[in-house]
């Protein structure tokens, strides 16, 4: 597998996802993961799968002993494997930058040099096709798209291609040409394809052209959180209506503040939370100013870990108003804690998510309304909790990793 992200060190869903389908993969038992990210930090849970880093898989042949290179990464890649990768090594990739040991560093993140990663990683993936043996490829994401395309050309092996956005949801259609370039020629190498949602396999078919046959939606899931009860909420009179994402144009954080705007209208005793960081939160600070609810609007940065589930067990009310969300992971989550859920219609855990409110992302009057209904109906609130707890804790990443085994049997012509 190729991905971008890995827990603990994780930027937005993609990483949550990689992380709950290979574990529900794993639950298999007959399966062999290898999952490859461009920086790993060394404390990643190694304990289903194995990662690989690109940034320590060499692509230019450099003299260096054992020792050194055991001083260098050793406790990210032990050095026998380093030496070992080195023989994969079939090109000439002298163009790209490298350090001593003949790797590449990568960032690790989204940089602004994101298409020069996304070749360099393609490189990596060249060594380890020549070097590694597995059956199938399988890239999350359109980062990872040319390096799965360069694996199974220089393999044979069938690819599987992910899709978990694209870039149709991020943009509200102002399509970067680069990217939905990179994407359609991912699937159209791909054997397969992956959506998170019907929503996403209907884009693919229709915006990327591709056979309807070949496109499956696995819905992802959550997590499960043993600990749920140890997230509680403090004891308040006000209460607190929150939006949890990136503050960028795909998640509609403006309509989260029209809609503030409108509740605050009927009642004072509601406080909101903006936890995130985007380019659009400065827009979203001044748009709370101009409505006049500056007071009421808290902006928490980003949250990671444990500091997620807390915020959404403080919460009375979890809202998600996205433009376009392919799926959706954060109202499970949010449920998983006893939070009720409002999510838009325009979202792929719409498709599978009963026990949570759905409107349009542009219906800020109906949003409002559901605002309000929770916040001021206890037996409202009661039965979204505990339904919405219960419903979510069927929803496995186990399930969606034997459909996914399922694909593989049929690419590989196993079924």
């Amino acid at each position: 597998m190729f991905g971008w992200e890995f827990p603990p060190h994780i930027l937005g869903g993609l990483g949550t996802a990689s992380y709950g389908l290979t574990r529900g993969m794993a639950e298999q038992h007959d399966m062999e993961l290898t999952f490859v990210i461009p920086k790993p930090h060394g404390d990643e849970d190694q304990s289903f799968l194995k990662i690989i880093g690109a940034c320590n898989v060499p692509v230019v042949w450099k003299e260096n002993d054992w020792n050194y290179v055991n001083q260098r990464i050793g406790h990210l890649m032990h050095p026998d494997e380093y030496f070992w990768l080195r023989n994969g090594i079939k090109y000439d990739f002298s163009r790209i930058y490298t350090n001593e040991l003949g790797c590449i560093d990568f960032s690790g993140r989204y940089p602004d040099n994101l298409i020069e990663e996304i070749g360099n990683y393609e490189a990596v993936a060249s060594v380890l096709a020549h070097q590694m043996e597995f059956d199938i490829i399988h890239s999350h994401d359109w980062l990872t798209y040319p390096a799965g395309v360069f694996a199974k050309q220089i393999s044979g092996k069938p690819l599987v291609v992910h899709v978990h956005a694209t870039d149709f949801d991020r943009s509200r259609g102002q399509v970067n040409p680069t990217v939905y370039a990179m994407e359609k020629r991912g699937m159209d190498a791909a054997d397969h394809i992956i959506t998170v949602s019907d929503l996403t396999r209907r884009t693919v078919i229709e915006k990327y052209h591709q056979d309807p046959r070949k496109v499956t939606t696995v819905h992802n899931a959550v997590e499960p959180l043993p600990n749920a009860d140890s997230f509680t909420k403090t004891p308040r009179r006000d209460k607190v209506v929150t939006f949890l994402g990136r503050i960028t144009m795909q998640k509609g954080p403006e309509y989260f503040v029209e809609a503030a705007h409108r509740v605050l209208q009927k009642t004072k005793g509601v406080r909101f939370v903006m936890a995130g960081s985007g380019d659009m939160m400065n827009a979203m600070i001044d748009l709370a100013a101009q409505r006049g609810i500056a007071d009421r609007f808290h902006f928490t940065g980003f949250l990671k870990g444990r500091q997620v589930h807390e915020m959404l067990a403080e919460s009375d009310v979890y809202i998600m108003p996205s433009v376009s969300e392919p799926f959706g992971i954060s109202p499970l989550e949010a449920m998983q804690v006893g939070t009720p859920s409002i999510i838009s219609k325009q979202s792929g855990c719409a498709e599978i998510l009963t026990h949570a409110i759905k409107t349009d992302y542009w219906d800020i009057d109906a949003m409002a309304d559901a605002i309000y209904a929770i916040v001021k109906y206890p037996a409202m609130y009661e039965s979204l909790r505990n339904l919405g707890r219960e419903e979510v804790n069927n929803i496995k990443w186990y399930d969606a990793g034997i459909k996914v085994r399922n694909i593989y049997n049929a690419v590989l012509g196993k079924l």
